[in-house]
């Protein structure tokens, strides 16, 4: 299980532990043996009722649904390490409670390599070219 912060620099650290497996343990993949963990980003509490959310759509159906109207206190978790055992535990790593996205190349597994030679890969103009090919797609950049 890849267990990263929710931020993207966690979704960058487990985009590159991915391609280690990817290219070092390819059978790990393929019998469907690696998760990602998925913590949460926001700790949103109001009333002595608390809710975890896993990103800034799901905060604010949250907030919608769960707080309606009330005055909610928003926690954003910069990090696993930032979490309290007990909470790191309940969110994460409980069996009975976490979730878990099991990566998997599906019938793609020539067109992730391929992926993966141009993004990871030794070629800086392969990325670039992705990245000009891509960019009008981002909508929302976590900073």
């Amino acid at each position: 299980i890849i267990m990263t912060d929710a931020d993207v620099d966690g979704a960058h650290i487990a985009a590159l532990l991915i391609t280690f497996f990817f290219l070092q343990m390819r059978p790990l993949i393929a019998s469907g043996r690696l998760y990602l963990a998925q913590p949460p980003l926001y700790r949103l509490s109001a009333g002595g009722k608390s809710i975890y959310a896993r990103n800034e759509a799901d905060r604010e159906r949250i907030i919608a649904e769960d707080f309606k109207g009330r005055k909610v206190e928003t926690s954003r978790f910069k990090g696993l390490g930032e979490m309290m055992p007990g909470q790191l535990k309940e969110t994460t790593m409980d069996p009975s409670k976490r979730s878990l996205i099991r990566v998997d190349m599906g019938s793609a597994e020539k067109a992730s390599a391929d992926m993966i030679e141009r993004l990871m890969g030794k070629s800086a103009e392969s990325r670039f070219q992705f990245i000009q090919e891509n960019a009008q797609f981002i909508n929302e950049i976590d900073i």
